[in-house]
């Protein structure tokens, strides 16, 4: 009988530790990766100069999106519709939050963040910040820009792992999401000393403090694979060239990354999603909702897809659906909430099932929203893409579109302004004229048109097309209370209607 009752206990208790570990290791967590005005210039994507092993790593133990594109091509606001799920026109930060700029999210707007930590899943953001309020944007554990030198917490990939690995080393059971946001690609604020896009920061050989995890690669300008869009110059070569050696960087953060979470045993228990805020900081890319202002590297691994991985899927993803992707991850509902008196539903969806069949159906068209970038740039731009078709209404199309500040002062587009100005040939697919001057409505075939030059909106033949997007996208606005949706040629009126202002109008 005691033989007996001892191999009950025996077993119960060698079922208590089967039941433990499974919990353990069943717990899911979630990193986020994401780059600063970084693009597809990665191998991954079929770069063939940009070195990046351990992006292409990443690639290769998940699903690659041919089609990923942010929703709006702006930092901050790209940054809150990450966030939220929330376009930024329905989100509140309609611009930059940073200094003068000052644009905020409305302070009952509910983030992901705070959803997750309402469900015991614990939070920490380690980078680059760029949104407010903190109190809709607060995670458990910040480690940020508000406290740090940018160009350290977002570019020194060895302070970054540091944070990082105290993060999840911390002694806690609760499964964890991590927002690791770099500052790199982004152009730097001290060209002068760091070199363009800060490539010379933490290079012990320019004399410019040591990142102790990075070795720096640096390309000879003319063996860069030139994208159509950028000039065929030294100059934008050189431009190109920078933006190489700071993707390397980058990319070598990832690989630190990716060494902590296996050192801790989590790669089996970690949804790794890679992706960045907008187009690279080149005229007619970031702040653009042109193709290459909104196309973005887009790269999730996820464990319970192994079937899949190294594969790349065909499905339109846009950065609003990483809230809901994490959300059914997590197994969280969306909570019940209101803004301004409407109910608030996300409109993008979850990536998973793209994740389990990359021929997933449903992933036809994505969105995007732009109001401003500076707050005197304003030029607000409505989009929908799909597989073949980018329409684009351009609100203020009667105004000069304007410049932001880090692209205007950017070698790149310096010489594209002189040559224009003394009659020299640019070597770019257009004119600054018709860069600057375009019409309330753009319709491109991006596929037999990759660089968007043929506008088709006031072409007869595609009126069938032209309105049946013009419909969504008009469909979408209203859906998500887009206050600019009467805009330009009529007037939000107090009971959500549109009243005509055409009278204003020549035309």
């Amino acid at each position: 009988m005691a033989r007996t009752m001892f191999n009950i206990h025996l077993l119960t208790i060698i079922f208590d530790l089967c039941v433990l570990s499974f919990t353990v290791s069943a717990a899911k967590n979630v990193v986020l990766m994401f780059g600063d005005d970084a693009g597809i210039q990665l191998g991954a994507y079929n770069n063939p100069v940009c070195k990046t092993p351990h992006l292409d790593n990443l690639a290769s133990r998940g699903v690659t999106f041919k089609y990923g594109y942010t929703s709006v091509s702006s930092c901050s606001p790209s940054r809150s519709a990450l966030l939220t799920g929330l376009p930024q026109h329905q989100n509140g930060i309609y611009g930059l939050a940073s200094g003068q700029f000052h644009f905020s999210s409305f302070d009952n707007v509910i983030s992901l963040p705070k959803i997750l930590s309402k469900n015991q899943i614990r939070t920490g953001i380690i980078g680059k910040y760029h949104v407010q309020p903190e109190s809709v944007y607060t995670f458990d554990f910040m480690q940020t820009d508000a406290t740090h030198d940018g160009n350290s917490i977002g570019r020194n990939i060895t302070l970054m792992n540091e944070y990082f690995e105290q993060f999840i080393s911390t002694n806690d059971s609760r499964p964890f999401f991590l927002y690791m946001a770099f500052h790199d690609t982004h152009r730097c604020n001290v060209p002068d000393v760091y070199g363009e896009f800060c490539e010379k920061f933490g290079d012990p050989s320019k004399s410019n403090g040591t990142i102790p995890d990075w070795i720096p690669d640096y390309y000879d300008p003319m063996n860069v694979a030139l994208e159509t869009y950028i000039p065929d110059n030294s100059i934008a070569r050189q431009d190109l060239a920078n933006l190489y050696t700071v993707t390397g960087r980058l990319d070598q953060g990832v690989g630190l990354f990716m060494r902590t979470l296996e050192k801790y045993n989590l790669l089996d228990d970690t949804l790794i999603i890679y992706t960045s805020d907008n187009g690279i900081p080149f005229p007619g890319a970031k702040t653009n909702l042109y193709d290459h202002g909104m196309i973005e590297p887009f790269i999730v691994s996820s464990p319970d897809s192994k079937q899949n991985w190294g594969k790349t899927s065909n499905a339109l993803a846009s950065t609003t659906d990483i809230v809901p992707t994490i959300l059914d991850w997590f197994d969280v509902q969306y909570p019940n909430w209101t803004l301004f008196k409407t109910q608030v539903k996300l409109t993008g969806q979850s990536l998973l099932p793209a994740l389990s069949n990359v021929d997933a159906t449903g992933f036809d068209h994505v969105f995007a929203s732009h109001n401003l970038h500076e707050v005197t740039m304003y030029y607000p731009m409505r989009v929908i893409r799909t597989k073949d078709i980018r329409l684009i209404h351009n609100l203020n199309y009667f105004a000069p579109y304007p410049m932001a500040l880090d692209i205007f002062d950017s070698p790149t587009f310096r010489k594209l302004l002189n040559d224009t100005q003394t009659g020299q040939p640019t070597e770019w697919i257009k004119s600054l004229k018709d860069y600057y001057y375009r019409s309330e409505f753009e319709m491109f075939n991006v596929t037999s048109d990759p660089n968007e030059l043929v506008n088709l909106a006031y072409n007869p033949k595609y009126f069938s097309i032209f309105s049946d997007l013009k419909a969504r996208l008009n469909a979408w606005q209203n859906e998500t209370n887009d206050i600019w949706r009467c805009e330009p040629r009529g007037v939000l009126v107090t009971d959500g209607t549109c009243v005509s202002a055409d009278n204003i109008f020549d035309n």
